[in-house]
């Protein structure tokens, strides 16, 4: 267990707290709101949340730079390892700083460890599949490329001259796109794709001073909707990035998303995936009135927020063809010592590949099949 300034991490909840926490659960979803309030929340769901950026702007979520320490999978591995070398560098004159750093560089390692074990010399098993690394690398590295067809036929899209891709689902005001930009602009070959279904918050990553169009595209696109295009073909993209989206949209649309999703990337690309864990204090805050079915839930502001289970999110990534890299609860332990308040916050970090080849049980078995015939 580290702290880390406010936060506790790895906290392993007592089955008393287990048990109050369901009980808190239960007892906020007995009052469901009504039918014809829960389909306007539905319809009017980009009307709430370009509200809610009209009001905050930029200035209510933090920008998330501990992205590359849980997620060093955003990086081409050149980068990554320039970065490691950076942070060993930092740690070597910081030899007797706090356990907040050290716990960083632990867990910059074992994201490490993760892609190595996927991301290694020759081939190697991930989770029934067997990945070669060189393979790999000629999807990579040669943008031209698409499941032998030539990209060059079709007609050039933002970005259509990298070698390594990136979408963040869900941009909002750019917490994560500015991060990722500072160091993707230093990364020859990288784009970054973001998208939002509230323009507002487009507008907002549009106009802030360090959006360029040479290396990000920014857009208003509804992931709901599978009969919008994407500004890019299928399989280009080496990562996905899905922070604390998924949980705003209604429970019987995720797999839709996900599937679609799925398709976009590379044979090899990463899907990163973090939001809200069943039982987090945001669950257990609401008030009668505010559940919409269960473990889903309405804000005061009209916006939603579901609370998964690792194992809701295996299922879905699982049905989409991707194969668990990670999938873990995050339990930690936030203190508010000013008001003397302590939250249980819960989240889910999980990361998924789509497999590069042939399944072992069935060598004749081809990635497509296994990819696309989802019940």
């Amino acid at each position: 267990m580290f702290l880390q300034g406010s936060f506790w991490d790895h906290m392993q909840w007592s089955q008393e707290e287990e048990e109050n926490a369901k009980e808190k659960a239960a007892e906020n979803s007995l009052v469901k709101v009504q039918w014809e309030d829960q389909d306007k929340y539905e319809r009017e769901a980009s009307k709430y949340w370009n509200e809610f950026y009209k009001t905050h702007k930029n200035n209510f979520f933090k920008d998330r730079n501990w992205l590359f320490l849980e997620f060093p999978e955003i990086l081409p591995e050149k980068r990554r390892e320039e970065l490691k070398t950076e942070a060993r560098s930092s740690e070597c004159t910081k030899i007797n700083s706090t356990n907040s750093f050290l716990h960083k560089n632990e867990t910059f390692e074992e994201g490490e460890k993760h892609w190595k074990k996927n991301d290694g010399g020759g081939s190697t098993s991930v989770q029934g599949y067997v990945y070669d690394k060189n393979q790999a690398k000629s999807f990579t590295d040669n943008p031209q490329v698409k499941n032998g067809r030539e990209l060059g036929g079709l007609e050039s899209f933002p970005g259509s001259d990298a070698t390594y891709r990136i979408l963040e689902v869900g941009c909002g005001a750019g917490n994560s796109v500015f991060p990722i930009l500072k160091v993707l602009c230093n990364t020859p070959g990288t784009f970054l794709y973001c998208c939002d279904f509230a323009s507002g918050a487009v507008e907002l990553v549009k106009s802030h001073s360090s959006y360029n169009s040479a290396w990000c595209s920014a857009f208003v696109h509804d992931v709901c909707d599978d009969a919008l295009p994407y500004p890019f073909p299928d399989e280009i993209l080496d990562v996905i990035l899905l922070v604390f989206v998924l949980s705003t949209i209604h429970p019987d649309r995720m797999q839709g998303v996900v599937n679609r999703l799925a398709k976009l990337l590379k044979p090899g690309g990463m899907l990163l995936f973090r939001d809200y864990g069943r039982y987090d204090t945001a669950q257990l805050r609401f008030k009668k009135g505010h559940c919409l079915s269960e473990n889903f839930y309405v804000r005061g502001d009209g916006t939603r927020v579901y609370f998964f289970t690792k194992d809701e999110v295996w299922k879905m990534f699982n049905l989409a063809g991707l194969t668990e890299v990670q999938n873990l609860v995050d339990r930690r332990l936030q203190v508010n010592r000013k008001k003397k308040v302590k939250m249980q916050r819960v989240w889910i970090q999980s990361k998924f590949q789509k497999p590069l080849l042939l399944s072992l049980n069935n060598p004749e078995e081809t990635t497509e099949r296994h990819h696309y015939n989802v019940p």
